[in-house]
């Protein structure tokens, strides 16, 4: 059995899930130890064959690394998140940081706003340190303002770039391991929302991601256009699960290879339509704002 952490005076602990990047992950740990932060630092493994686990541990016996015997996509990040004791958790990928100073911030706004679920951070692409377009999204969201947030409300947020606050993460589940990675921020979003917790982008808080040479953007879209369906036939009323599912037939005709995306979303109809939990009416119009 995966016992806690021993416990920490730390306000944020990250927690990184990765699979079969250990080169790239090693240089994402020495960035993160070298924070003034400090932050205790948890490596979820997703069952890696490449010795991930056990160069982590050579190189950063500092690090706690857990093994996972077969790949639970971003659900891993949710077995690190149980294993921590601090209020709030930050997600990092083997292949993204955290800036100087981030944390700090994080927490004290956390700290300053009890119905902060989740601070959706800026996060920084490449080299160039190019602003991620989901990010520009959020800085200009259309939902009202809101006084009890440090930043504009959204409703979704890009899971590498996230300091959540553990009890509530936790409160609903976490990430499910059905999503896999690829969109599955989504699900999770709502889910905080509907029990009234709040989510916001706060530009000052930063990140730094590098994708992975390694990638699979064609697989990663095909996950995307899946669990945009799951989480709207599972979440939204029928009008609004039936505009997503016309909205990602549409997408999938003008980008090759997400098609698949469909038949994959098709495949998982039998469970989501036993856990559909339509939201409500307020909700609802929320998300269809988001999408207009």
């Amino acid at each position: 059995m995966l016992q806690p952490m021993p416990a920490s005076p730390a306000r944020v602990a990250v927690v990184i899930a990765t699979r079969n990047r250990g080169p790239e992950l090693l240089g994402t740990l020495t960035r993160l130890r070298a924070l003034d932060e400090q932050p205790p630092i948890v490596v979820v493994d997703n069952g890696s064959t490449d010795g991930t686990a056990e160069l982590v541990r050579t190189n950063h016996p500092g690090v706690q690394v857990v093994g996972l015997r077969r790949n639970r996509g971003g659900a891993a990040r949710t077995v690190g998140a149980r294993l921590v004791d601090s209020p709030y958790v930050a997600f990092s990928d083997d292949d993204s940081w955290w800036a100087p100073g981030a944390l700090g911030r994080a927490v004290d706004l956390l700290d300053r706003h009890p119905r902060l679920a989740v601070l959706a951070a800026r996060v920084l692409v490449g080299p160039e340190e190019r602003l991620d377009p989901v990010c520009g999204e959020m800085a200009h969201s259309p939902l009202p303002s809101v006084p009890d947030l440090p930043g504009p409300p959204v409703l979704g947020f890009i899971a590498c770039g996230a300091v959540v606050r553990r009890s509530a993460f936790l409160e609903v589940g976490g990430f499910d391991v059905r999503l896999g990675v690829g969109g599955e921020e989504e699900l999770l979003s709502i889910d905080l929302v509907a029990r009234g917790w709040g989510l916001a982008y706060v530009e000052e808080v930063v990140a730094f991601h590098h994708p992975s040479p390694s990638r699979d953007p064609s697989g990663r879209r095909r996950v995307q256009v899946r669990n945009a369906l799951w989480s709207a036939w599972l979440r939204r009323p029928l009008g609004g699960a039936a505009r997503q599912t016309a909205r990602m037939a549409a997408l999938a005709l003008h980008q090759p290879g997400t098609s698949s995306g469909l038949l994959l979303a098709l495949l998982g109809l039998p469970w989501v339509l036993r856990e559909r939990r339509p939201v409500t009416r307020e909700l609802e119009a929320a998300l269809r704002t988001l999408a207009n």
